[in-house]
């Protein structure tokens, strides 16, 4: 392992519970629990979550909105095996035997099917279907406390009459924000979203988020106090199928040479992700060597006219041959080809906090090259788990990838995964997460006795 890493992971154990941030957020919410729960707390130093808090009576509810799986699987494992009842309100696809054998959690198949190839008639009876559900299951939940994980279909009923409904059952509201603030993320922000926005954030009792960047925006724009946000990692992605697989049948199945130096960008295709600055770059790397590949991965979201734009970028050019695009949603079976395949993921984000690509790319040791853009910069090692690039510069991106495979970790790259995996699974830690969550349940319950 490279001293810069393992430093990197050293720092990582020493500080249990992430970053400073994290356990200064831990810090401050355990003081309002209970005097057994604060002494537990604070004697706890290195002692796992498991073993500061395992409150019995504690059962919450767990609104998964349709969000990203993983994320929800990996919350609600984390929630359990710390002691915390779990009522998990979910969908088809969120019911894997893993959840289901759980004795600390109740799988609620609310949602139902979620099948993308079903008529728009289908579609809103689903959507008005699990509404009258959810309606109904609220008002006979036992569990006193709701973490939302998203909000569901229609943002102004999620984020007013729901809340308020929510409020006048007396249930005490968790929300995890993993965007403050989406709309002024996809550049369609409006009066009413902040609206919506700012009325779900002050009715909630407690809001998570997963930078300081982000906490900082909801404390400035909405406003919201300080006292009321928490910042916590965005747990690593541990669910995805990662098999024996190599990387060089992963490149023989998609048809791409063992000496091709392979691209991946994966995920959501919207404007701010960037993508054109991506082919910029790749156009500009081709000139000088015809053996990068590169991977576009992932279903188009938003205005279809960026995504025309990019495939005319594409086709009318000769970067054509060189590029492998699989523009629909990829089921999580096959997430694992791409990201074996390719020698470095590509995030060329022209607006964004956080990345759950990033975290999940790490889970296959993956190095990064991401624009120096929102807590980016802050999640990779330099030079160990990827590289930084100047936000919207194709040209800065093209050297950065032109010096990524000529340095050490390129040539390394077989060991290098092994050690990024293994840093990623220390500072991203589920057990962290559930640290710092489980504080704030208890504060929120305790204050009602």
């Amino acid at each position: 392992m490279t001293p810069h890493l393992s430093e990197q992971r050293s720092d990582v154990r020493g500080q249990g519970t992430a970053s400073a941030s994290i356990e200064a957020a831990a810090r401050r919410e355990v003081r309002g629990q209970r005097s057994e729960v604060r002494g537990q707390q604070s004697a706890s130093g290195n002692q796992t979550p498991s073993s500061v808090l395992r409150p019995p009576s504690i059962r919450v509810a767990l609104l998964t909105g349709g969000g990203d799986k993983p994320y929800a699987l990996g919350m609600a494992a984390a929630l359990t095996s710390v002691g915390i009842h779990v009522d998990f309100v979910g969908s088809d696809d969120l019911s894997v035997p893993e959840l289901l054998a759980n004795p600390r959690l109740n799988f609620l198949n609310l949602r139902g099917d979620q099948r993308e190839d079903a008529s728009t008639k289908a579609k809103v009876l689903r959507v008005l279907k699990y509404y009258a559900r959810l309606i109904g299951y609220a008002a006979k939940a036992k569990p006193k406390l709701f973490h939302i994980l998203w909000n569901n279909k229609f943002q102004l009923f999620d984020c007013s009459l729901l809340m308020l409904y929510y409020k006048l059952l007396s249930k005490r509201v968790v929300f995890t924000a993993h965007n403050v603030n989406a709309g002024k993320r996809d550049q369609n922000d409006s009066w009413l979203n902040r609206i919506s926005l700012k009325v779900q954030y002050s009715l909630c009792d407690h809001v998570f988020v997963h930078t300081d960047g982000m906490k900082s925006e909801m404390t400035s724009e909405f406003r919201i106090p300080a006292t009321k946000v928490s910042v916590i990692p965005f747990g690593i992605n541990n669910t995805v199928p990662n098999t024996s697989l190599s990387s060089a049948e992963a490149k023989r199945q998609l048809g791409i040479g063992n000496d091709d130096k392979v691209l991946l960008f994966f995920g959501n295709i919207a404007a701010y992700k960037g993508l054109e600055y991506l082919i910029a770059a790749f156009s500009e790397l081709l000139t000088k060597d015809r053996n990068y590949r590169l991977l576009v991965v992932g279903k188009s979201k938003g205005p279809e006219s960026y995504w025309n734009q990019i495939r005319r970028g594409i086709t009318s050019s000769e970067i054509a041959d060189s590029v492998i695009a699989k523009i629909e949603y990829v089921p999580d079976e096959q997430t694992e080809l791409y990201f074996k395949a390719a020698d470095v993921l590509i995030l060329p984000y022209a607006y964004v906090f956080q990345s759950g690509v990033l975290f999940l790319g790490y889970s296959f040791g993956l190095p990064a090259i991401a624009a120096d853009v929102g807590s980016l910069k802050e999640e990779i090692v330099e030079g160990e788990t990827g590289f930084v690039f100047k936000p919207r510069d194709s040209s800065d991106l093209a050297r950065k990838i032109h010096n990524y495979f000529n340095s050490e970790l390129f040539r390394n790259l077989e060991s290098r995964r092994a050690e990024i995996k293994a840093y990623a699974n220390e500072r991203y830690s589920w057990d962290k997460v559930a640290a710092v969550t489980t504080s704030v349940y208890s504060r929120l319950l305790n204050s009602r006795i």
